[in-house]
């Protein structure tokens, strides 16, 4: 829905356009019967009178770009491309022109590269997704050079120079799963961690997850279970996959640090692979299929839709009226279950 000017509103309410102007703005005088008017108007049409107020006395226009990972490449990301399509549709009223640029989330050089490009364009902030530690140091650096703000989502790196933060607690994450497989799994099995298609050294969000998993675990009482991590690549996944099974039978418990969980879901049951407890992230619809098979059987949602509009609404308020930015915002960790998927997939 196009967001109303003042121009609409005078002609909804009967009343000149400096009228409406008196009213958002609290200033000059108003007749009785002109404010009720105006009021009813703004009330119809669910009026918010800070954004739209404050919006209509700025004369620039912000531009923010989104750099995040091409959801033609992973799935995971597509929430993410819809989070800045609603932001593209809710802000760009306001003066506001919000875009997004796409590297393939498995390239290095790809991800330098889109940045680079950002950068040439010198816009006002950017909103990243750091997939790739060591090199998100060195561009976050050139953008603050350049005076512009940069704020993340997804992954959570802790630099000093960015704006915020949107995501959920990685480590926390982790012991959530991790507490999850202890109450899945019998006593003294094994559990393996597997990383899919990811540089490890260089992905903090897969560190993270690890290291709250086997936090957990350590604390934990009467725990005798072992823990083994695995790197994996998607290419030769079944044929490793099913070497592991057959020459560690111990191995019940399997947490898969990404998305792609589903692809370990896949090959368990191609291979009819019996008593093995399976967590992994994301609503990804492949996921839910084999959550409600019962192969997987826990998902947690990280919601990363709600993260990436979440991200541009904190800019926005920014420019428009000058509201401070949090410097982290932390999002809730769900759990999904077979049982309550539906209520989920009802409102995505």
């Amino acid at each position: 829905m196009k967001t109303p000017t003042i121009k609409d509103i005078a002609e909804l309410a009967g009343v000149s356009k400096g009228t409406v102007d008196r009213v958002i703005h609290k200033r000059g005088k108003v007749s009785t019967k002109a404010l009720e008017k105006v009021n009813e108007v703004l009330k119809e049409i669910n009026y918010r009178p800070n954004l739209l107020a404050r919006s209509l006395k700025k004369t620039k226009e912000y531009h923010i770009c989104v750099v995040l990972p091409d959801f033609n490449d992973d799935p995971f990301w597509t929430p993410c491309n819809e989070g800045v399509n609603e932001g593209i549709n809710e802000f760009t009223s306001f003066g506001i022109f919000i875009e997004p640029f796409f590297f393939n989330p498995t390239d290095i050089q790809s991800f330098i590269e889109v940045n680079k490009k950002v950068l040439e364009l010198s816009p006002d902030a950017v909103l990243l997704a750091p997939l790739f530690y060591k090199e998100t140091l060195k561009i976050v650096s050139d953008y603050v050079s350049k005076n512009i703000i940069v704020s993340k989502f997804n992954n959570q790196l802790e630099i000093e120079s960015t704006k915020n933060f949107v995501g959920q607690d990685l480590f926390k994450s982790g012991r959530i799963a991790a507490s999850l497989m202890k109450m899945l799994i019998s006593k003294n099995r094994t559990i393996a961690i597997i990383h899919i298609d990811e540089d490890f050294n260089n992905a903090i969000h897969m560190q993270e997850k690890e290291k709250g998993f086997r936090n957990y675990f350590n604390n934990a009482k009467n725990s005798n279970s072992k823990i083994e991590t695995y790197n994996f690549n998607q290419n030769d996944l079944p044929e490793k996959l099913e070497t592991l099974f057959k020459t560690n039978l111990n191995i019940e418990g399997i947490f898969v640090t990404t998305s792609k969980v589903y692809q370990i879901a896949e090959i368990i049951k191609s291979k009819k692979i019996e008593n093995k407890k399976v967590i992994g992230y994301d609503l990804l619809n492949k996921n839910i299929e084999y959550l409600k098979d019962g192969i997987i059987n826990f998902l947690i949602h990280q919601n990363p839709k709600k993260q990436v509009y979440l991200g541009l609404t904190y800019l926005v308020e920014y420019f428009l009226f000058d509201k401070k930015i949090p410097k982290k915002s932390l999002l809730p960790i769900d759990i999904i279950t077979s049982e309550n998927i539906e209520t989920y997939t009802n409102i995505l």
